[in-house]
C-alpha cells in the first residue's frame, strides 16, 4: 500500500467515557446533571449569603469608617493645640473702650524699649496684645515718645486708650487750666484767658448773665458756681461751653448734698463761699454753725449782723484780714455785713466740696464768734460772748505784733 495511506495515520485518541467525566467532575465539583461534555457544561454551587449576615457586613463597614473619623479628628486637634500658640490662633488681639475699672498703676522706667513696654503692658494685663499694640503705635502714633514715669492705667483697655494715656493725647488736643477755692470771678476768668486764648472779656460778659447756664435768677452774678478744680477743655470749647462745664459741677455738688430750691441754694452757696475765706477746712463746720446763730438769732449776741471782714473785702474788690471802721461803716458796699444784717448780695467767691458740705450740714453749738489767731496755721478759737471773743483777739493781735508783715 502506499506511504499515505490510512494504515499509516497515528490513532485518534477515543473519547473520554461516562466514567471519565464523572471522575472530573468530582475533582472540579459537583457537576449538573444536564452538564454537556467538557469543561464548559460544568457549574460551580455558589453559597447562599444570609440578609442578616449582610447587615453585619454593612454595620462592620459603619463602624470601621467612624472609627477612622474620629482618628482623623483627634489627630487633627492635636496637631492644632499644639501648632496654634505658635502661629498665634485664637489669641485676642485687642480689648474695646477704656477698660473694666481696675486700675493699675503702671510704670515706665528709664531706657524702656517699646517693645518692653508693650510686653509689660500685655503682662500686667492692661492689653490684649504687644504685637497689636505695637501696631497700632506704629500706625497712629509712631512720632510720640514714651516717657519714664508712673501712669494711672485700667485693665483691659484698648490699645489705642492706653497709647492715648501713656502719650497723653488727650492733653495735646485740650487746653489746661487749674482755678482755685479761694479765686473770685475776676481771678478765674483771668485764668480762663490765659489757658484758653479766649479773651476774659469775653468771660466776664457771660458772668454777668446768670440766667444763660440756668443759675437762679437771686445770683446777680455767675460768683459762687465756677467750681474750683483742674479742667482740660477742647481747643473748640467756647466762652459759653467753658463756664457751663464749670457751672454744672457746682449744680452736682449741690444735688450730692440734698441742696435744692433758689433759696436754699443761694443760702448754702453763699456761706460755703464765706467759709472759704474765714478757716481751714477743718473748721469750716464749726464756723457755718456759727453763721447760722447769728443769722437765725437777731436778739443774740451780734444782733443778726454776719460781720464778716471777708465779705466787706469782696465789696470793696481788694483783698485784705483788716477792714478799717470807716469801711465797716460804708452803706454803698453791698456786701457790708457790718452795716447790712443776714447774708451779704452772694456768695463772694466759688466754694469747694468740703466748704459746700458744711454750709449744707453745719455744726450745731453755741459760737457766736470766731477769729484765726494763727495766719501760719489758721488755728481758729471760738467764743459764745463777745468777752471771750475780744481775749481771742488780743492773742490774733500779739501774732501781728510779731508777724506785721504778713498781718498787712
Amino acid at each position: 500500500m502506499p506511504e499515505n495511506s490510512s494504515s499509516n495515520r497515528p490513532p485518534r485518541p477515543s473519547r473520554p467515557t461516562r466514567d471519565h467525566q464523572t471522575d472530573l467532575g468530582g475533582i472540579l465539583g459537583r457537576s449538573s446533571e444536564t452538564a454537556h461534555d467538557g469543561f464548559m457544561g460544568i457549574e460551580v454551587e455558589q453559597d447562599e449569603v444570609t440578609s442578616e449576615e449582610r447587615q453585619r457586613v454593612k454595620r462592620r463597614s459603619r463602624n470601621a469608617v467612624t472609627s477612622a473619623v474620629l482618628v482623623f479628628a483627634v489627630a487633627l486637634v492635636m496637631v492644632v493645640a499644639i501648632i496654634s500658640p505658635r502661629l498665634g490662633w485664637f489669641e485676642r488681639k485687642d480689648y474695646s473702650g477704656e477698660g473694666n475699672g481696675t486700675t493699675v498703676t503702671f510704670t515706665i522706667a528709664e531706657g524702656s524699649s517699646n517693645i518692653g513696654i508693650a510686653n509689660s503692658l500685655e503682662e500686667q494685663g492692661i492689653i490684649a496684645n504687644a504685637g497689636r499694640f505695637l501696631e497700632v503705635y506704629s500706625e497712629t502714633t509712631s512720632d510720640q515718645f514714651f516717657q519714664p514715669g508712673e501712669y494711672e492705667l485700667q485693665k483691659e483697655m484698648s490699645s489705642s486708650a492706653a497709647l492715648n494715656e501713656l502719650l497723653n493725647l488727650d492733653e495735646a488736643n485740650t487746653n489746661y487750666v487749674a482755678v482755685s477755692r479761694t479765686w473770685r470771678m475776676d481771678e478765674t476768668f483771668d485764668a480762663l484767658a490765659k489757658g484758653t486764648g479766649i479773651s476774659a472779656g469775653e468771660f466776664e460778659s457771660l458772668g454777668n448773665s446768670p440766667d444763660v447756664f440756668g443759675i437762679p435768677s437771686n445770683f446777680p452774678t455767675i460768683e459762687g458756681f465756677l467750681y474750683p478744680g483742674e479742667y482740660r477743655f477742647a481747643k473748640d470749647a467756647t466762652a459759653e461751653e467753658i463756664l457751663q462745664t464749670m457751672v454744672d459741677q457746682t449744680k452736682e455738688q449741690l444735688e450730692a448734698n440734698g441742696v435744692t430750691g433758689d433759696d436754699r441754694i443761694f443760702h448754702v452757696l453763699t456761706v460755703a463761699s464765706i467759709l472759704e475765706f474765714e478757716g481751714i477746712e477743718k473748721d469750716y463746720a464749726p464756723i457755718a454753725g456759727a453763721i447760722e446763730n447769728r443769722l437765725n438769732n437777731p436778739d443774740g449776741e451780734t444782733s443778726g449782723y454776719l460781720q464778716s471782714d471777708a465779705t466787706v473785702a469782696y465789696g470793696l474788690g481788694i483783698k485784705s484780714y483788716h477792714i478799717s471802721d470807716e469801711q465797716k461803716a460804708d452803706s454803698s458796699n453791698k456786701y457790708n455785713t457790718f452795716y447790712y444784717k443776714g447774708l451779704p448780695e452772694g456768695p463772694i467767691g466759688s466754694p469747694g466740696e468740703t466748704a459746700i458740705k458744711a454750709a449744707a450740714n453745719p455744726e450745731k453749738n453755741d459760737y457766736y464768734f470766731w477769729v484765726t489767731v494763727d495766719l501760719f496755721t489758721g488755728e481758729t478759737l471760738f467764743a459764745e460772748t463777745y468777752e471771750e471773743h475780744l481775749a481771742n483777739v488780743e492773742i490774733y493781735d500779739e501774732f501781728c505784733a510779731n508777724n506785721k508783715n504778713v498781718c498787712q
